[in-house]
Order: C-alpha cells, then sequence, then structure tokens
C-alpha cells in the first residue's frame, strides 16, 4: 500500500475550488506587510483561546456526505450548561476537564450513549494568576475531607454543605473575616469560596517531616556510544548556562555520577582546589566512596560544579569503552540520595550492558508487526519498576533522556520514570552533526527542563460527589491507596486521566463535582496545597449527554485505556477497541436519538470528529501496525500518551494546518500592536495543498512549513526571510525536497499510507461493521 502523496508529483495536486477558501468569489488577498514568522507562531499558538463558532452540538451530521468537518479555529471544552455564576467560577478547561460536560444520572444511561466517562488533569500547569492563601485554618469537610470550594452551599453565616457528601459543617471563626476586603460576616466571599483552583499555604500538619531541600542528582552515560553521539557538550554548556536558573533556594543540592563500565562519583566539597574523581569498579556490589561529598550545597561549591561540567566533555573524548553499566549506576543514584530524596536525571545513549539492570536487543527489524502482532511492549525485566518503587518510597523522581541510534529497550527502561512520577524524553538517531534537527530539540528540551517548575515529596487525591467512583488513574506515579497518588516530583508538563463510573444514582443531584487536591512541597521549601474544583449538571436524557460530550477529552483517555489494552493483551486488541467506539457510538445514536431512518454516518454535530480523531489515533506510532515503526519509537510513543496534557496530545494525533500565504484582513489577531491574521484550520489531506501555497502545521512540539514551488515570491522574501523559492534551507520543507517532505505528510492522517487506510475508506469499513 503506498502511500497517497506517491501516486503523482506533488506539484501538481491542487485544492480543489469548491473546498478552498482562498479561490472562492469575492476573496480579498491580505493588504498589509506580512508579519513575520514568530509573530505567525505566536499568533497561531495562542488561537486555541478563540471561542469556537456556535454549532448545534444535536445537529445530526451524515459523515459520508459532510467533508468539512473541522470548525474554523482548533476546538475548545463544550460549555457546561450551568448558571452564569457557577461557569463564571469553574475551573479551566485547560486544568480539569470532564469527557461528558452534562454527567448521566446513572450507569444505565452512561452504558446508552456507548461514551466513556473519565476526567482529563493537567494540575500543576504554568498558571498567570493563582490565588495563595495563607489561614491558620483551612476549611474542609470534617467527613469527607473535600476543601471548601466555589460550589458549596452557605445555610447561614455559620454553618455550609459540602457539595461532595452532602453533609453540614460548621463554620470556623477565622473564616468569618475575609482577607480581601478586611470585613467580617461574609464568609461566601472569601478568595477560597471565589475561585476553582486556589493554593494554601500548608500548615505543619500536612507535614510527615521537614520539608525537603531541592535536590539534583544528573547520572550522565560517558561510553565511547555516548562520546560518539556528542550530547555531553551540550548538556554541560546548558547546565553550566541555567546554574543560577535551577528550582531551588539557598538549601540546594547538586551531584554528578558518570558511567561506562564502571561508575565514577565527583567529590565536589567546598575547600578543594578541583573536583576530585572517584571510581568504584565492582558494579556488581556498587557502594558510595564517600558521603558527605557528593552532594552538596549548589552555592557552596559553586565553582567546583562549574569547573566539572567545563572539564567533564574532554574527561572522556577518548574513551573506548563500550559497556554501560546503568542499573549499578541507579543504585549507587538511589543510595545518593536516600537522606534527602530530590530529582535524579538519567541520560543514557544504549542498551544498558553490565551488572543488575543488563538488557538484551529483542527488537528484530522483520518482525516489528507481525502475524502474532506487536512483540516485546512490556518490560524484559522488572528491574526497573523494583527500583522506581524504591525512589518513590524515599521521594524520588527518576526522569530519563534516551539519546540512542539504537534499540535501547526503552520498554523496560521507561519503568524507572513511570513508577517514579517521572518524565521520559527520547531523541531517537541522535547525533550532535549528523541530527541536527534532534540536536536543537534536546537543547530546547534541556533549557526547559532545567529551569521549570518542580515540586517535591507530593500526594494527589480525587474526590466525587457522592454517587461518582474512580477505577483506573493513567500517568506517572505510583497508586498509594485507591484514591491517592504518590508523585515524587510533580512537574507543569504532566498530565493524568482517571475512568470513573457511577455506583448509585444521581437522581437527588441537579449537579455532580470533582476535586483533585495536589499536596507538595515548592522548591524553595513551602508545603502547599493546590486545589482543583470542576462542577457539572446531572442529565437524565441521552440528547443532553450527546451534546454535552468532549469529543477532545473522550480522544485522550480512549488513548490511554488502548495504550494499557496494548501492553496487557495486545495491539491488535487495542486496535478493535478503538475501532468499535467508533461503531458503538454510531449504532447508539441511530437507534436511540436520530430519526433518520437512512443507511448513512450519521452523529451528532458535536461528536462530527471522533471517527477522524480515531483514525487519527490508529495511525499514530504508538498504536499503527506498520513494519517501519521503531520499537523503542512506538514506545516513546506510548509514554507521551500517557503524560501528554490534553492539548498537546491533540495536536500530535491531529496537527492544526493553516495556509499563510493568503490570508485576509478579517478576523486579525492583534498581537504586540501588529495585526497578525488568523488562517482557518485545514483538513489533514494532500488535496487540502497547492504549489502556490504555503502552509504551517503545528504538531504541538514542531511546526512544520511546507512551500510550494510557485509560492508567493514577496511571502518567500518578508515572511522566510530567503531571496527566493530556490534558497530556502533545508530545516523547511519546500516541495523540492523529498527527504523533508516525508515527516510532514506522514502527519496528513486523512490520506491512505502504510500506516493505515484514508478517512473515507475508514468510515466504509466503519459502516460495514454498524450494518452487521
Amino acid at each position: 500500500m503506498q502511500p497517497a502523496y506517491q501516486q503523482g508529483p506533488i506539484s501538481h495536486v491542487n485544492a480543489s475550488p469548491a473546498r478552498d477558501p482562498y479561490s472562492q468569489p469575492g476573496y480579498q488577498p491580505y493588504s498589509q506587510p506580512f508579519p513575520n514568522l514568530s509573530q505567525l507562531s505566536a499568533a497561531l499558538g495562542g488561537l486555541s483561546g478563540v471561542p469556537e463558532l456556535e454549532v448545534e452540538a444535536l445537529r445530526p451530521v451524515n459523515l459520508l456526505q459532510e467533508r468539512n468537518l473541522l470548525p474554523p479555529r482548533p476546538l475548545e471544552a463544550p460549555e457546561p450548561n450551568l448558571s452564569a455564576d457557577l461557569k463564571k467560577v469553574n475551573c479551566s478547561p485547560q486544568t480539569f476537564r470532564c469527557t461528558l460536560t452534562s454527567i448521566p444520572q446513572t450507569q444505565a444511561l452512561l452504558n446508552k450513549a456507548r461514551l466513556p466517562l473519565g476526567l482529563v488533569l493537567h494540575p500543576f500547569r504554568d498558571l498567570q494568576q493563582l490565588p495563595v492563601i495563607t489561614s491558620n485554618t483551612i476549611v474542609r469537610c470534617r467527613f469527607c475531607r473535600t476543601y471548601i470550594n466555589p460550589f458549596v452551599t452557605f445555610l447561614d453565616q455559620r454553618r455550609w454543605k459540602c457539595n461532595l457528601c452532602y453533609r453540614v459543617n460548621d463554620v470556623p471563626d477565622e473564616f468569618m473575616y475575609n482577607p480581601v476586603t478586611r470585613s467580617y460576616g461574609e464568609p461566601h466571599k472569601r478568595p477560597e469560596v471565589q475561585n476553582a483552583t486556589v493554593e494554601f499555604i500548608a500548615s505543619s500538619d500536612y507535614m510527615l517531616r521537614p520539608p525537603q531541600p531541592a535536590a539534583y542528582l544528573f547520572v550522565l552515560d560517558v561510553s565511547h556510544n555516548a562520546v560518539e553521539a556528542g550530547y555531553l557538550k551540550y548538556f554541560c554548556e546548558a547546565l553550566l548556562d541555567k546554574l543560577d536558573k535551577l528550582p531551588g533556594d539557598a538549601r540546594t543540592k547538586v551531584g554528578f555520577l558518570t558511567f561506562d563500565n564502571t561508575v565514577h562519583f565527583y567529590n565536589l566539597q567546598e575547600g578543594l582546589s578541583q573536583p576530585q574523581m572517584l571510581v568504584v569498579s565492582d558494579v556488581d556490589d556498587i557502594f558510595i566512596p564517600s558521603h558527605d561529598s557528593l552532594m552538596v550545597n549548589l552555592k557552596e561549591s559553586k565553582e567546583l560544579v562549574k569547573d566539572l561540567l567545563t572539564s567533564l566533555p574532554a574527561m572522556f573524548s577518548q574513551s573506548k569503552e563500550t559497556h554501560s553499566a546503568l542499573g549499578p549506576a541507579l543504585q549507587a543514584a538511589l543510595k545518593l540520595m536516600t537522606p534527602t530524596g530530590g530529582r535524579i536525571s538519567v541520560f543514557q545513549t544504549q542498551l544498558p550492558s553490565l551488572g543488575a539492570g543488563a538488557l538484551q536487543s529483542r527488537e528484530e527489524p522483520n518482525q516489528r508487526s507481525s502475524s502474532k502482532g506487536v512483540q516485546h511492549l512490556s518490560p524484559a525485566t522488572d528491574f526497573y519498576k523494583k527500583l522506581a518503587l524504591d525512589c518513590s518510597g524515599l521521594q524520588i523522581g527518576v526522569d530519563l533522556f534516551l539519546l540512542s541510534s539504537q534499540y535501547a529497550d526503552l520498554a523496560s527502561l521507561a519503568c524507572i520514570s513511570k513508577y517514579s512520577a517521572g518524565s521520559v524524553f527520547s531523541y531517537p538517531s541522535f547525533h550532535h552533526i549528523h541530527n541536527p534537527a534532534q540536536l536543537e530539540k534536546f537543547q530546547k528540551d534541556l533549557e526547559r527542563y532545567l529551569t521549570r517548575k518542580i515540586g517535591f515529596e507530593a500526594v494527589m487525591r480525587i474526590r466525587c460527589t457522592k454517587g461518582l467512583s474512580i477505577h483506573t488513574f493513567h500517568g506517572n506515579f505510583f497508586v498509594r491507596s485507591t484514591d491517592l497518588l504518590s508523585l515524587a516530583n510533580v512537574n507543569p508538563d504532566s498530565a493524568f486521566a482517571v475512568q470513573m463510573s457511577i455506583e448509585d444514582t444521581l437522581a437527588d443531584s441537579s449537579l455532580a463535582c470533582f476535586q483533585a487536591a495536589l499536596l507538595y512541597t515548592s522548591c524553595k521549601g513551602k508545603r502547599r496545597i493546590r486545589v482543583h474544583t470542576l462542577c457539572l449538571p446531572v442529565v437524565n436524557q441521552l440528547t443532553d449527554v450527546y451534546a454535552g460530550a468532549d469529543v477532545q477529552a473522550i480522544t485522550c483517555l480512549l488513548a490511554n485505556m488502548a495504550i494499557d489494552r496494548s501492553v496487557s493483551s495486545s495491539l491488535s486488541d487495542a486496535r478493535d477497541a478503538l475501532e468499535n467506539a467508533v461503531v458503538d457510538l454510531i449504532s447508539a445514536y441511530k437507534s436511540n436519538v436520530s430519526s433518520l431512518q437512512t443507511s448513512g454516518m450519521v452523529v451528532p454535530a458535536g461528536l462530527r470528529l471522533f471517527p477522524l480523531y480515531i483514525l487519527a489515533l490508529l495511525k499514530q506510532k504508538a498504536l499503527r501496525t506498520d513494519t517501519s515503526t521503531r520499537l523503542d519509537e512506538r514506545i516513546f510513543s506510548m509514554c507521551e500518551f500517557k503524560t501528554q496534557p490534553l492539548q498537546q496530545l491533540m495536536r500530535m494525533v491531529y496537527p492544526d494546518l493553516y495556509r499563510l500565504d493568503n490570508i485576509s484582513d478579517q478576523g486579525a489577531l492583534h498581537l504586540n500592536d501588529s495585526v497578525v491574521p488568523q488562517p482557518p484550520l485545514l483538513h489533514l489531506s494532500a488535496e487540502r495543498l497547492s504549489r502556490d501555497g504555503a502552509f504551517l502545521m503545528d504538531c504541538g512540539n514542531v511546526f512544520y512549513l511546507w512551500i510550494g514551488k510557485c509560492c508567493n515570491e514577496m511571502f518567500v522574501r518578508d515572511v522566510l526571510g530567503c531571496p527566493s523559492y530556490s534558497s530556502i534551507p533545508p530545516n523547511m520543507v519546500s516541495q523540492d525536497d523529498a527527504s523533508s517532505k516525508l515527516p510532514f505528510f506522514q502527519q496528513l492522517v486523512e490520506d491512505r499510507s502504510e500506516s493505515g487506510s484514508s478517512y473515507q475508506d475508514f468510515l466504509q469499513h466503519i459502516q460495514l461493521q454498524v450494518s452487521k
């Protein structure tokens, strides 16, 4: 099966006049000077704040007849059907959203809808405005321990009713004073009752021990393979540059550990004239050569740290040692960090080959997708999981940077981050000379990683209205109890998903509420509690359930469920389950709601993108069945699906595609006193491209810019800064550059490709399943 874009020269693919908004009569091109590329990128990155054009969510849409399904702007969460006052204070959908913004009254009604019920949560995301509350009394329900929030009911000035368990609590005397208005007697105007997201400064009641210092240990592969890849120089340069911006205070600790066939420690004790290397060669019985000089106070030992970072790349530049003792290095790192807890950052470039945790290659390129399905999605050993659980218990999170050109068994290695609430970064075919794109990505990721906010020794609990129950969590964590997640580290780039069910009828409730509370230690040593509360209406009509369905949150939750199923059962089972989700929705809607007794593929307008998103999911590296997908790249894609925030995940699944060269003045964004136009979204198909156009694709973590060979010369000059089409550099995608085009065209998920059928063929396949 050949990709659609290979069936003819791309220069001959033109957008049909009937579908190309730029070829309509009366169209006026953008008349101002072109904004430069950085202005456009900034504007497009902010388009998610533009309200979606109003569309009646229940309007029946026949997918086989209607081809233009995309809204003009990126989708937002549906507005829950709440009063204006409740909408005003509800939690931001970027932080907390539900797959259904109208909660079914019973499990039977939920089953009838054939849609999943769950939550998507981004609890520690960067916020521009966050009410921080310092109070001797943090008011909580004395029965279910819910934090007071905007959706409680004040029976009078002295009593409030919990919105989760419905029991009545007393209002503490201190709560009668409002620190914002400096007045008494108005508890309903307190900031924690006016905001759905708040952060409390916690008292000593929320501490099991004194808050830990920020502690960072860097574990660096220095084998011959690592030297060849050349990452170490760029790591050292980045850390030197950001040393003063590491989150922390005067107590911040740092340490360094390098490894090849042995493990090397570095004495950085204040008073030494230079760093001192200590080598442990017995990797089968690893020990710590010194306990008081290897994790040092950054402020006191800063000059020695700088000396080490300056000299490290040259120290191993001639290394011929090919072995990797990653497991023993991690065992040593755990021992070093045990007294404080903190963050271990591991940089690995190959398959571990010595000592505990040694692995053997399990990838056969010709068996990446066989009749037995994709093999080796599970770890080869439980060593890394057990070590991660030990780390979690000691409040240590482990982040993994994999910079490998060969198979490194990420299915096994990723466990060290998964169960310690860490992060995984991967740079396939990394080489500092031969792969400049990966080098640039590594540098940008590292800059963000070293300076982003961090929370230590964290736990998160999710509570919900009586009658609802949580049964499955998705993300990187350790489940300490049924509803308590242990997060040794928490960062602003990680998200979680939760599956739910309805255990008891909600007939007595008009509203359902969910609350997530994240208790953590800040990098400054303060114990804090960040609380998010979401309130949604309860409904008893199937039409209301469909009208409030959040198609992106549903896709995100199903993606997480499919990843788990791929590992626990098989990839084919996971793919079948995703297809069946589409079949079930169309069948349920047709038999229970739609009055159109036709053989067409009819869905409510609010869910019209659901089959398209599912097809796009099936074409992702995590879930596709082609033979070209390397096993480690598949596993990394799975890791991303389990941890990415919803907006990022959806741009990975179905990127935003815009035409840039023919932009009209209408609906322009005003950005920094400049008028920046807003082009409409385009479907991801080669038929939407044209050789006289320029197209930008936003995949969340990468932009692709595709320039047709007949593109407007003024655009090429003013926006790209190139004198002519022929001078466009290779890191942009010009129509004639075959090697650069491939990643761009792989994102055109509506076309037929090696990884799956076209969208129209997929719909025909689904229709056959529905009619069975």
